[in-house]
């Protein structure tokens, strides 16, 4: 007793390098918010400008979107080839080029280039900052620090509507220009200063150099010994016990083929799981929400161009205060209990925020009824604050740590490109959606694909909680109902004694 009880305190303390390092390698995250929510009010000014209609506005929206799924898709095998950190200072370049093209953009040909450049660096952004953050942290915080690029999206998303309604001062002009430029300043410190991080110890190892992976863990450790037993556990998963590791400067070769030619029963499990969760992400609506807020405050009765704009800061700030929540809770009440409690309140919402926008849509012009008005607008909030306490952050943490080590990169790089298809996909066809069956009918219809996700969520995937990166893939190795009854194992790390083996 005398000896478990220091290892068990010194496992729970929070290495704060480590936390500093994750919170660099998400900050990459913030630019993608940032044109997010950037873009939602500066359309309305594009639009007046460049005199766009319908159409070219859900192309602009949605382009960055098709253009991040090329991002992602070869992310993947360029951070196995580059490394981790290389791969977010490439992000934050990319986008770089496309801030700058849009901010200098004289015509909308100019402006949806520039949209595709960045997009690309979103693609690569998104793919690469949980799946760091996830190989830098330990199993205690591992939750936390993986929904950092949720909470950065959610920052870039509020810095973005807070740019909008001050912005919106200046002449036509140079107004929208100005929003869009903004985001190469932060893009340029960033592709520079993410140098300074160290590179990631499972890609040093996976790299044949397990010496410069050790020096590492020991910065993101607590002890020694656990920086040595942690070593052991990455070795192991990577083959070097059974002499099958991967050739140094391999680049991550043959991994789609065993991800989609040749997956075994567990591979293919971690693969549902892991796509079927990006898939469902945005089918709850929420990028409808946030790039067309300001369409939908108008329709609920908020009439002035500065109110809406200032309403739109209020979704920003409500998302970022549940996301918060969220890091606060999701490594103590878990992946699962957060996740299908975030969805109840979706379905909740959107219901009654569809009832509400139907309600003001039959009524006569300005003569709505003050409480569907008042629900309407509500339930937008609770709406933010329902998915941003589960479903947008831990998509990002559960889908970077169920992978195995040799499949993360790539596997995460497939992810994200779903998640950017089905983000596409409705930013692209939201206007067209709710002229065709309403926008009230529009919310009851992502009600009902929200109560679809619960049903996959709750049948086919496992509480991963407090369970090291290398033991994960034993959770899937068995069927769907044993896995859902499995409890997470003690979140403190037990250190190598005398005469037993050693666990991570």
């Amino acid at each position: 007793m005398g000896e478990e009880e220091p290892r068990k305190n010194g496992s729970e303390r929070t290495n704060k390098y480590a936390v500093a390092c994750s919170i660099i390698g998400s900050i990459i995250s913030i630019l993608m918010g940032y044109d997010t929510g950037v873009m939602s009010g500066a359309m309305l000014f594009i639009k007046e400008d460049l005199k766009t209609n319908d159409t070219q506005v859900q192309v602009l929206a949605g382009i960055l979107n098709v253009c991040a799924l090329v991002g992602s898709l070869t992310a993947g095998r360029v951070s196995d080839w580059i490394g981790r950190r290389r791969t977010i200072s490439l992000a934050a370049c990319i986008f770089l080029a496309g801030s700058i093209l849009m901010g200098l953009s004289p015509n909308f040909a100019t402006l949806l280039t520039g949209r595709c450049v960045a997009g690309v660096g979103v693609g690569y952004a998104l793919m690469i900052a949980p799946v760091y953050a996830a190989e830098i942290a330990s199993a205690e915080i591992r939750g936390s620090l993986t929904s950092l690029p949720e909470i950065c999206i959610s920052f870039g998303i509020l810095i973005g509507y807070v740019a909008n309604y001050f912005l919106a001062k200046l002449p036509l002009v140079y107004g929208w220009r100005t929003m869009l430029g903004l985001g190469a300043l932060p893009s340029a410190v960033l592709a520079v200063g993410v140098l300074a991080m160290p590179e990631s110890p499972r890609w040093l190892v996976m790299q044949g150099r397990p010496e410069e992976a050790l020096l590492v863990l020991r910065k993101v450790c607590n002890t020694a010994a656990e920086a040595d037993v942690r070593l052991a556990d990455i070795e192991n998963a990577a083959g070097y016990a059974n002499g099958n590791a991967p050739a140094p400067g391999s680049g991550g070769r043959g991994v789609f083929k065993e991800m989609f030619l040749h997956p075994t029963p567990t591979v293919r499990r971690i693969l549902v799981a892991a796509f079927g969760i990006h898939f469902f992400q945005h089918l709850s609506g929420i990028e409808a929400v946030v790039l067309y807020s300001p369409r939908i405050f108008k329709a609920a009765g908020i009439a002035t161009r500065n109110e809406i704009l200032a309403a739109t800061i209020g979704v920003g700030v409500t998302k970022t205060v549940f996301i918060m929540t969220a890091i606060l809770l999701v490594d103590r009440v878990g992946r699962r209990p957060l996740y299908l409690s975030s969805l109840a309140g979706i379905v909740a919402s959107l219901s009654c925020l569809g009832l509400g926008l139907t309600v003001i849509e039959r009524s006569a012009p300005h003569h709505a009824a003050r409480w569907a008005v008042a629900l309407a607008i509500t339930t937008v909030f609770t709406f933010v604050a329902s998915f941003s306490i589960g479903v947008g952050p831990i998509t990002w943490a559960y889908s970077s740590e169920v992978y195995p080590l040799r499949l993360r990169a790539q596997g995460a790089s497939v992810g994200v490109a779903i998640n950017r298809i089905m983000n596409a996909g409705i930013s692209m066809t939201f206007v067209t959606l709710y002229k065709a069956i309403t926008i009230g009918g529009a919310f009851f219809l992502f009600a009902g694909l929200a109560v679809v996700a619960a049903v996959f969520f709750y049948f086919c995937c496992p509480e991963t909680q407090g369970r090291p990166l290398e033991e994960i893939e034993e959770v899937f190795s068995q069927g769907w109902s044993s896995r859902r009854r499995q409890h997470p194992p003690s979140s403190s790390v037990e250190l190598p004694e005398p005469d037993s083996k050693a666990r991570p």
